[in-house]
């Protein structure tokens, strides 16, 4: 006798087991950004590097990396990493120390000597970068992948721009950059140093060149109207930082005062109290107002630099200056108060920002430069054909991270208007929020903190002040990445399913719904820990 048909041994035959027309929803998987991609100036896929590391693929993570940013051990020291602000871990303990893996990962690929990939092919096609600094070396990298002939000329005598003539030694050592810098010559890109492009509308005709990208970075430092006597010492902080990769270093006294609140700023008078000077910062504003970055600030402070907050300079003689000090007023702006006070002072170095030298812009038409930028498109191209432009030159904040991705934004439109096409970025997913992510499934594991270097050393000598981390914290540190939005085959949905009707398909894989036995409960989308399940309306 044959069975009931609601205990057949046939599954695929029960009309029972078919529940899928019971559903008015039903579960998706979907590809989530995650925020810390999302949030990258330099456009990294830093989840996608990230899931090699974790699994001791160091080199692969490496690769992976360096399709986006070819710099990770320049960027694991100088990125300000808002990529970590925006890490969904940190609601859960901290956030994941995505620069110091990122660190960590660069400074493997210098001691191990990995080089990065040659191009695949040669366009034909001649590209001129004017600037070897982040962006005009980023550029570099990306169209010479694309293979085309890359010729950068920078007036400088070392490769590297603001990195090396705006960044202190104590936080970016020169032979990392150097090594990172010389990657990118070994790929085959042309670099002329002491080379000052005058006109450029001139050099790309001599030199034959099918398009150009402008990346000269602000090495003019603004000057303030300061009453001074005709023996007041007064210099601008990037002169400062300049000299110091010369043999000659600048002659400033052992008082010393720094106007200006921002990062610059922190940089003189920490390398000047590492000189032996004794630095004091003038600032018109609060410390919660300063550009600087806080922790900036704070290692400055530790370190012995004085600060005059809400003070203003009057005047700078010989030997002293005069400051005014400031008040907030009832809408937090400071104003004069009338009171004085006389510092003792051997010269003054004003930190209040940089300008572009455009020089090599006269008599280009079509260009529009507004408040010492240039213009651009979407596509970075300025108003000219064929000349595009990014970094300091571009209205931006200035930072190296958003300089690398400028290199890489203009790389990409180059090389399509070079063939007569369009680029379109593909469209981003949904960032992964943390409500979508289920963090019961999460252990504990506070983050690593990176070494310091001890006050005294701090101080006097210029080491690289903070550490890296060694080959278990990083990997510790890989770790703890959530995997925000994507799927990492941890089996939950398969296990909580009370249908069976998640299917896996193997590693590397994923999985995938059956329908027919799906009742749209909604239990592997409470239960997925990433957030990469959604359910949607069943279609009628």
């Amino acid at each position: 006798m044959d069975k009931p048909f609601a205990i057949t041994l046939n599954p695929g035959s029960s009309l029972a087991n078919h529940t899928g027309s019971w559903r008015t929803s039903r579960p998706v998987y979907l590809d989530r950004l995650p925020p810390c991609n999302s949030q990258c100036p330099a456009g990294e896929d830093i989840q996608g590097w990230l899931f090699h590391a974790e699994s001791g693929g160091y080199e692969a993570a490496w690769r992976h990396l360096t399709r986006d940013n070819p710099f990770p051990a320049i960027m694991g020291r100088v990125c300000y990493h808002s990529c970590e602000a925006a890490c969904n871990r940190g609601k859960i303990d901290e956030a994941v120390g995505i620069n110091s893996v990122e660190r960590f990962l660069g400074d493997e690929a210098v001691k191990q000597g990995w080089k990065l990939a040659p191009p695949e092919r040669e366009s034909g096609k001649k590209v001129l970068i004017v600037g070897a600094g982040p962006s005009g070396m980023s550029a570099a990298y990306h169209l010479r992948k694309l293979g085309h002939a890359v010729t950068v000329m920078d007036a400088g005598p070392y490769m590297g721009g603001m990195m090396r003539f705006g960044i202190p030694k104590y936080r970016l050592p020169r032979e990392v950059l150097d090594a990172e810098m010389q990657r990118i010559v070994d790929l085959g890109v042309t670099v002329k140093l002491n080379s000052k492009v005058d006109n450029i509308l001139d050099e790309m005709k001599q030199g034959g060149f099918d398009a150009a990208f402008l990346a000269v970075g602000a090495h003019i430092g603004k000057r303030a109207m300061i009453p001074s006597g005709d023996a007041a010492r007064i210099v601008d902080a990037i002169s400062v930082l300049r000299s110091m990769e010369g043999e000659d270093k600048p002659l400033l006294g052992r008082r010393v005062v720094v106007y200006g609140g921002g990062n610059t700023a922190i940089d003189v008078a920490r390398t000047v109290k590492r000189m032996g000077a004794e630095p004091i910062i003038v600032y018109r504003r609060t410390r919660d107002k300063a550009p600087a970055h806080d922790f900036e600030i704070e290692e400055a402070l530790q370190e012995g630099v004085m600060v005059k907050w809400l003070s203003t300079i009057k005047q700078a003689g010989d030997k002293e200056i005069t400051i005014e000090k400031m008040a907030l007023d009832d809408k937090g702006f400071p104003q004069p108060t009338g009171e004085f006070e006389t510092l003792e002072a051997d010269s003054v170095v004003l930190a209040l920002g940089q300008d572009v030298d455009l020089g090599l812009l006269n008599g280009v038409p079509g260009l529009e430069v507004t408040d010492g930028v240039v213009k651009v498109a979407p596509n970075m191209m300025t108003g000219h054909a064929g000349i595009f432009a990014g970094g300091d030159m571009v209205p931006a904040e200035r930072n190296v991270t958003v300089a690398v991705g400028h290199g890489k934004k203009a790389a990409k439109n180059i090389d399509a208007w070079l063939s007569g096409q369009t680029y379109a970025p593909p469209p981003k997913h949904e960032v992964a929020q943390f409500e979508k992510l289920n963090p019961w499934y999460y252990a504990d594991a506070p983050k690593t903190v990176r070494p310091m270097l001890d006050i005294i050393r701090r101080q006097s000598t210029f080491e690289e002040v903070q550490g890296g981390l060694d080959e278990t914290t990083a990997l510790f540190e890989a770790r703890r990445c959530l995997s925000c939005g994507n799927c990492f085959e941890c089996d939950n949905c398969y296990g909580v399913c009370p249908d069976n009707a998640v299917i896996k398909l193997g590693p590397g894989k994923r999985f995938q719904f059956n329908y027919d036995y799906c009742k749209g409960c909604g239990m592997c989308v409470a239960e997925c820990p990433c957030g990469a399940i959604k359910m949607e309306a069943e279609e009628i």
